[in-house]
């Protein structure tokens, strides 16, 4: 029986954002700080910022889009901080280009803080409701948004809307036999607002992801698993945050486990079982976290898969198993926990499951984030199709900030291949379109050297304080640092050190080969295994420097050559990427280009030739024809 809601007009604002999880508390705080009056919705209030997966923030290039929020002025870095329960350096044994931060999370107080975040920042309000519908108008032949409505009838009128669904669209959760409409954590699943959003011509896809059951602690024997502490000094993500104060926050760590033999035949028993296997599961997952059903199935050959035990909070003995995501049926999850050693008497607080829900084709939205057909419209995170907690977080920023910017008249931003992960993340979605929940890795890039997690704020500061989210403070921050690092470096370049029994003995004792002529600094310090600390005995006019100039400085020195080359790749990439394409091209009339090219041109609509090239069936030289017809166009 339906019922019919009778409508209300529950307010205005300029921004909507709908959906309160990392991309969609980015996105608010950030339209609130430009200025706009900021409505953010949410199924439940309790929910914000929810880490309904892994309780950790980074990983491998997930750490570098978090020093990225931080840099523009977005608060993701800020919050991991005061929550941080351990800090590791992942690939530390390897160059800065693929070095990446990662910390466990204590997931309720990193809620609490960004709750509290969102309440106290003036322009944003934080509603609980449902939005089912999104409402646009037709003015002189172009569409745009004008209005949400809630499950409870409400109609809030705005002028740019940000959709933040995470996996809550039409969302179903999978767990062996049983199959039951709900969000994640037990949160009801949003449904009605893909109806309204494909009525609008948006087209989307079906994806599926999957998270491991949570144990108690007091039923593992821990004596059989291995130990994994942090490092020892706690590093921010966030320059506002305050190192000795960070000090104080507990230490906790990880364990790790391992399948065998008994835990793979078990799953092998009762793959019949398996809904990812019987063709229930019709969403597609991510390729590089799969179920360990799926990594005992694709990879027969080995005995054990490894897993990480993972406290998800400061005194709670709920872990997370990493590594040991299943849909698996609950009894068929407990025979296989209990098979491991270390888990024969574990009890599961919550089991693992999958979830299928609905996301876009990526392809429809420009690289500001806005849909292409409805002026207005933003989406971010994994509705863009996006696995992630790092992920939704930088999407929600830039799609926060370019809301605001529209509603205000101003020009939005696009940050490019060569300036930022962000910049990656947002290509490869608009260009290529992703077919599976895309994530972040270091290989994304074709300039890693040049994006490193330690000189984000050297990158993207400029542009954070320029649209005005990144205070007075931290942009005297970034410049202090920046002539911190240039002094550094001109002074170990004009510095010349005699021969010295007492630097050769350092050299020596690292196997280095000692030196019998005047050497400048900074040849040595270029040497593989020399360290700036360790010269420090024969280095007497060194300044007091802070770590992370004297980390930008010894990278700089010892890559240099390195730096020098990928700066000038990024220079001729540039070039395409400021070549403009006229909004109003009509591919399917320009003599030369393929069928295909033309097509998926017309269909994309690139901004520049470099957006361009990199479309899947647009070839090189479809490109020289495209730059010829501007060319002659132009003249």
């Amino acid at each position: 029986m339906s019922v019919i809601v009778m409508e209300y007009i529950a307010g205005q604002a300029d921004v909507a954002v709908i959906g309160a999880g990392h991309a969609g508390v980015e996105a608010a705080l950030a339209s609130a700080r430009l200025g706009c009056s900021t409505v953010l919705f949410t199924i439940s209030n309790d929910a914000v910022a929810n880490m309904p997966c892994n309780p950790s923030i980074g990983g491998t290039g997930k750490g570098q889009l978090v020093y990225e929020v931080d840099a523009l002025g977005g608060e993701m870095g800020r919050a991991a901080d005061k929550v941080m329960l351990q800090d590791r350096t992942l690939n530390s044994s390897k160059g800065p280009a693929v070095q990446s931060k990662r910390i466990q999370a204590d997931r309720r107080k990193y809620q609490e803080v960004m709750k509290k975040t969102c309440e106290h920042t003036d322009n944003l309000r934080l509603i609980q409701a449902e939005i089912v519908e999104v409402r646009t108008k037709e003015t002189d032949g172009k569409v745009s948004v004008c209005s949400v409505v809630t499950r409870l009838g409400g109609v809030w009128d705005v002028k740019a809307i940000v959709v933040c669904t995470g996996t809550y669209l039409d969302s179903r959760v999978i767990i062996g036999e049983v199959r039951y409409s709900s969000g994640p954590d037990g949160l009801h699943a949003a449904v009605g607002l893909t109806e309204s959003l494909k009525k609008l011509g948006i087209e989307f896809y079906r994806f599926k992801t999957g998270t491991p059951p949570r144990i108690d602690s007091r039923s593992v024997d821990y004596s059989k698993l291995e130990i994994q502490e942090g490092n020892e000094k706690l590093e921010p993500y966030s320059k506002d945050t305050d190192v000795d104060e960070l000090q104080k926050r507990p230490k906790l760590p990880c364990y790790i486990a391992y399948t065998n033999e008994k835990t793979h035949q078990i799953i092998r028993d009762n793959l019949h079982r398996s809904p990812l296997y019987s063709g229930d599961i019709k969403g597609i997952g991510p390729r590089y976290c799969p179920s360990i059903e799926d990594k005992v199935v694709r990879f027969k050959d080995k005995t054990r898969h490894q897993l990480f035990l993972e406290p998800t909070g400061e005194g709670m003995n709920e872990m997370y198993l990493q590594g040991f995501s299943s849909s698996m049926p609950a009894d068929v999850q407990l025979q296989m926990l209990r098979s491991m050693e270390g888990f024969e008497h574990a009890e599961t607080m919550r089991s693992a499951y999958a979830i299928e829900y609905d996301c876009i084709d990526s392809r429809q939205l420009f690289p500001t984030l806005e849909f292409k057909d409805i002026s207005g419209l933003y989406g971010a995170g994994q509705f863009n199709g996006t696995s992630g907690y790092e992920e939704a977080a930088a999407q929600g920023l830039i799609a926060g900030i370019n809301a605001a910017l529209k509603v205000l008249g101003k020009e939005q931003i696009t940050l490019t291949r060569n300036s930022s992960y962000i910049g990656t993340l947002i290509d490869d979605l608009v260009t290529k379109g992703t077919g599976e929940p895309y994530r972040m890795m270091t290989s994304r890039t074709e300039f890693r050297l040049l994006l490193r997690q330690d000189n984000a704020d050297e990158r993207l500061s400029e542009i954070g304080y320029k649209i005005g989210l990144l205070p007075e403070k931290r942009y005297k921050m970034y410049q202090n640092k920046i002539k911190m690092i240039e002094e550094e470096i001109e002074r170990c370049n004009s510095t010349v050190i005699s021969p010295n029994s007492e630097l050769n003995s350092i050299l020596e004792s690292i196997g280095e080969s000692p030196i019998s002529t005047g050497v400048r600094l900074a040849d040595v310090i270029r040497r593989p295994d020399v360290t700036y600390e360790m010269l420090a005995p024969v280095d007497k006019g060194r300044p007091n420097l802070p770590d992370d100039v004297i980390f930008g400085v010894v990278t700089r020195i010892k890559y240099d050559g390195y730096i020098k080359k990928q700066f000038a790749e990024a220079a001729r990439f540039e070039k395409l990427e400021k070549k403009k394409i006229p909004s109003g091209t009509d591919y399917l009339k320009i003599r030369g280009l393929s069928t295909e090219a033309a097509q998926k041109l017309d269909k994309q609509r690139p901004f520049t030739i470099g957006e361009a090239s990199r479309i899947s069936g647009v070839s090189p030289a479809d490109i020289e024809v495209l730059l010829i017809y501007l060319d002659a166009k132009k003249g």
